[in-house]
């Protein structure tokens, strides 16, 4: 495996990615499956969905993550009366009081950050929604005829609910496929419970210090890709993205039940996303294992299940666990 980053390097990026999960749990209570595909997301460069019932500490895991990370950070609340400019910035007219000449002056908007809390995304119609488009992809924004770099890293953590759905407008399928991950948080254990309760009850509040800056998770990014995957490896990713479409599809399951499969896209972040947690486990090769955790919440959004699905109230987490049960591995593995 080459590696751009010296050996003394890649330990101590590796140490700083495990302080960063250390800090985030100095605050947020068990979740450590949902705060792990959080990060694996981060420093494999993609973006993150989170959904779950209010009160499961949605926002306050992406504010934690922003204060362990030595990064800017925006929230935006999204409502149905937000419009594109309200998001991206707007022109505002100036004057030179030297010169007398007028000129229009282009305004940032809170999507100028490193990090952006696109809270509760659903509530905002599509043409706002949209407008994230071309920022999550190009990592850019055309406003006025003029092209705006982002700063980088560029991270968008949305969150959405999944049960109030008076007054939302769900995200269009295009919009689904750009976030990397789509992160479902449950309720809490019992005994994980009881200690929210007593922590966050009390007068002692818990200090999250930064930890990483915007040129360690850079670095971070650069070396994921430099993880190694085997060329048989690679085929069993196509494999399972393409048994997941009806047309190519042996399964009679996938013929039965999906109505629209998941796109190159999805072999994409699978294999990104695998690479991340074999990193996160301080290894330099994917194996197995990285591919299955990572395919539920790589598939969950770009699996279309059909109506008949539906009303049966088949999900695509089954859909991925059955096609995971059923594609053999290979030899080599």
């Amino acid at each position: 495996m080459r590696l751009e980053i010296v050996e003394s390097n890649v330990q101590s990026l590796l140490g700083k990615l495990s302080q960063l999960k250390k800090e985030i749990q100095k605050v947020i209570v068990g979740q450590d499956a949902i705060v792990e595909e959080i990060l694996i997301a981060l420093i494999a460069g993609g973006h993150c969905l989170l959904e779950g019932v209010p009160g499961l500490a949605k926002t306050l895991m992406v504010r934690t993550l922003s204060q362990a990370l030595d990064l800017s950070f925006r929230r935006i609340q999204f409502t149905p009366d937000l419009m594109p400019t309200d998001i991206l910035g707007t022109e505002i007219l100036e004057e030179d009081h030297t010169t007398g000449r007028r000129f229009f002056k282009f305004n940032k908007g809170p999507l100028f950050a490193n990090i952006v809390l696109a809270d509760e995304i659903n509530r905002t119609p599509p043409k706002t929604q949209s407008a994230l488009l071309e920022a999550m992809q190009e990592f850019e924004i055309t406003y006025g005829g003029q092209t705006y770099k982002l700063d980088r890293p560029f991270f968008i953590l949305a969150t959405q609910n999944p049960i109030e759905q008076a007054g939302t407008y769900p995200l269009p399928e295009a919009q689904l496929d750009r976030f990397l991950l789509y992160i479902k948080i449950g309720y809490p254990t019992a005994e994980e419970e009881a200690t929210i309760l007593s922590h966050t009850t009390g007068a002692r509040r818990p200090t999250v210090h930064p930890v990483v800056n915007g040129s360690e998770i850079q670095q971070l990014q650069k070396l994921v890709r430099e993880v190694s995957i085997s060329e048989d490896m690679i085929k069993y990713v196509a494999e399972i993205i393409r048994a997941t479409r009806p047309d190519t599809s042996t399964s009679g399951f996938v013929k039965e039940w999906i109505r629209w499969g998941a796109g190159p896209r999805a072999g994409q972040a699978l294999i990104l996303t695998a690479k991340a947690r074999a990193l996160f486990r301080q290894r330099y090769a994917v194996i197995p294992e990285d591919i299955h955790t990572m395919a539920f919440p790589v598939l969950r959004h770009r699996i279309l299940m059909n109506f008949k699905a539906e009303a049966e109230g088949i999900t695509s987490d089954q859909a991925t666990a059955v096609l995971l049960k059923t594609i053999e591995r290979p030899a080599t593995l």
